[in-house]
């Protein structure tokens, strides 16, 4: 063999080493940088929910990159596919970009659907062993603020790094979406999974996502059972440390449904100062207590407006929020005023322009109370009624 022949193929097997030596590394940090894209609905990253594909790169430094979505038309694909170019090409050693963006196919979504699940089949996912705290938030009549309060309740709970869902179950007048300022906003469907709108880091499903504008709900009892049951199983909210249901007002099929589903929910009964709507407001938590579940406090709202000097002006009376505790409490279990939120045109303001008043004016006197009701409910300790301790006799 000629000495020219025998150095050409020296150049080339050393050229396929260096080749080899900077192509590798550099696919692995690129997908180091994918694996940092947060999926915005399923929050988690995209390397985890299987939606890289093959990922090449030539002696150039240019990145070739198969990106799937789960569905087509998925709402958050323009987000998704900025997030990945931006990351490929912020990665060291990424001279350019190309992007082929495809859709999973049903056998891929139900792989992933089934993952979510952590290979569970579908099921209620807040059963008796979640470690999810649940909170029902009831009232006995309408136009209390329960929906006001769960709202931001659920806003205050999540800007304290806690995960957060809200459930509105008041199927015949929900408000929860308009109040969190997701109106019109549809849930995505992934195979059988919904996957909840998020608004202010609060992960939310209504009936109202699923009817156009202001079309009214006409369901019997089963139908309603059946609502709140695809609501506690289709719905992907992943691992919550709290969630919040807005029930609504009286001692219906809803009730009684979210009784039998979720007997472990702990029970909050908004009421307003009037002797009237306290007794009314018992009554939802006799119900509740009916089915199972514990009556943990009463919140009184609208319990007065402050003036200018300083005074109160009590428009709907006084000390119907006591009244109220006092006579759900027995010598077995303490019912406390949990809070007595005052009359507010900051907290209205908030819930018409959906943006909380927790966020949007915390000074406001109605936002501290509802911080200071979430730092009681953030910092309350498990009980253990109800729950399995995973301990079998020998």
């Amino acid at each position: 063999m000629s000495s020219d022949r025998r150095s050409r193929i020296e150049t080339s097997g050393d050229s396929g080493s260096d080749t080899t030596d900077f192509v590798a590394p550099l696919n692995q940090r690129i997908r180091e940088s994918l694996s940092r894209v947060i999926d915005p609905e399923l929050r988690r990253p995209v390397t985890e929910l299987d939606m890289i594909g093959a990922v090449s790169v030539d002696e150039a430094g240019a990145a070739s990159v198969d990106l799937k979505l789960t569905i087509v038309g998925c709402p958050a694909a323009d987000t998704i596919e900025r997030d990945v170019r931006a990351a490929v090409a912020g990665t060291a050693g990424v001279t350019a970009v190309a992007l082929s963006v495809g859709v999973m196919s049903r056998e891929e979504r139900e792989a992933l659907t089934d993952k979510l699940r952590g290979g569970r089949p579908k099921a209620l996912q807040f059963g008796p062993d979640s470690l999810t705290r649940i909170y029902a938030i009831t009232s006995g009549k309408g136009g209390v603020g329960k929906s006001t309060l769960t709202a931001n309740l659920g806003v205050a709970l999540a800007a304290r790094g806690l995960s957060v869902g809200i459930v509105d179950a008041d199927v015949f007048g929900f408000s929860i979406p308009g109040l969190l300022g997701v109106a019109g906003v549809k849930p995505t469907k992934v195979g059988e999974m919904i996957l909840p709108p998020v608004a202010h880091d609060v992960k939310v499903i209504s009936i109202g996502m699923f009817v156009d504008g202001s079309q009214a709900v006409s369901w019997r009892g089963p139908m309603l059972h059946r609502t709140i049951q695809q609501f506690l199983t289709d719905v992907f909210f992943g691992d919550l440390d709290v969630l919040l249901i807005d029930l609504p007002p009286g001692t219906g099929d809803v009730a009684i449904s979210l009784g039998q589903l979720l007997p472990q929910a702990e029970v909050i009964v908004v009421t307003t100062p009037q002797a009237a709507a306290a007794e009314v407001a018992e009554r939802s938590a006799l119900v509740a207590r009916q089915t199972g579940q514990s009556v943990i406090g009463v919140v009184e709202n609208m319990a007065g407006l402050v003036q200018p000097d300083g005074s109160v002006l009590e428009l709907f009376g006084s000390g119907g929020g006591a009244d109220a505790a006092a006579r759900l409490s027995s010598p077995e279990a303490h019912v406390p005023l949990l809070a007595s939120i005052p009359l507010s045109v900051a907290l209205r303001e908030g819930g018409d322009a959906g943006q909380p008043v927790v966020l949007s004016d915390p000074e406001d006197a109605a936002a501290r109370v509802i911080l200071s009701l979430a730092d009681q409910l953030a910092t309350r300790e498990r009980g253990l009624a109800g729950r399995k301790l995973g301990l079998s006799p020998r």
